[in-house]
Parts: C-alpha cells; structure tokens; sequence
C-alpha cells in the first residue's frame, strides 16, 4: 500500500467503496463520515462486506 493512503483509497482498492460494508480501525467502528483518515503504518482494519443470499 502506498504512504499517505485514506480508509477510502484502501476501499476503492478492493472494489469495496459505495458497497454495504463496516470497517474497523484499531478496534473502532469507523463511520462512513471519517473514511477520509489516513492509514498509519501498524492500523488494524477490518472490513466486513456484507452480501445477500438466499
């Protein structure tokens, strides 16, 4: 990953961005308001992508 990368670049990299997903930062709920912070080196993410089924 680049320097200087947003939650939103990272979600965009993995097709993930306008996608019903959650994402965590360092065991934090991140809003969709705050998806313009830049990534440190040492976050935690984790993203939960959710998809329907039946």
């Amino acid at each position: 990953m680049k320097k200087k990368t947003s939650v939103k670049e990272l979600l965009s990299k993995y097709k993930l961005l306008n996608k019903r997903v959650a994402l965590e930062l360092n065991g934090k709920i991140i809003p969709l308001a705050e998806h313009k912070i830049i990534l440190k080196d040492k976050d935690i993410v984790e993203i939960v992508h959710f998809i329907g089924g039946g």
